[in-house]
């Protein structure tokens, strides 16, 4: 497995620890940045990301201070469905019921052990389909239904 991961300068540290643990249980990272603890704007992290998880069909992590914002910027592309995660049932459901293909986490508000059982969590569940697709399909509608309206 491969996922795409990208921070704002708050969450760098988590990041270069979840690709640590990403990488010992074998699933490889596209690292989309920052660097280095030098303010960025999380909107660029959370497209960055979000083209590689469209482009690659892939899943995705992205983290800022609360993970709200950086959620709200990758949320506005069509085709992401990042899900704001603060304990590792909400990951677990955001997989398995709403089909989420990126993680958001919040560096400011959640230690790293909660942020490991988060995204293992996040990663070891698979979308259940049945009734939730027919609700993934009506988000997918009310995305292309706003996407023709403003273009």
């Amino acid at each position: 497995m491969k996922i795409a991961i990208g921070s704002d300068h708050a969450g760098v540290e988590q990041k270069s620890e979840i690709i640590a643990f990403l990488n010992e249980t074998g699933i490889e990272t596209i690292d989309c940045g920052c660097f280095s603890a030098d303010s960025v704007d999380y909107p660029d992290i959370a497209e960055a990301v979000a083209a590689q998880v469209l482009e690659k069909n892939i899943p995705g992590i992205i983290i800022c201070g609360t993970g709200i914002g950086i959620s709200i910027a990758a949320n506005k592309i069509p085709g992401i469905r990042a899900a704001l995660c603060s304990d590792s049932f909400s990951a677990e459901m955001a997989r398995r019921h709403n089909d989420a293909n990126v993680l958001a986490i919040g560096a400011r508000v959640l230690e790293m052990p909660v942020i490991r059982e988060i995204v293992r969590a996040f990663f070891s569940a698979d979308f259940e389909g049945g009734r939730h697709q027919r609700r993934v399909d009506k988000i997918n509608e009310i995305e292309k239904k706003y996407c023709e309206r403003c273009c």
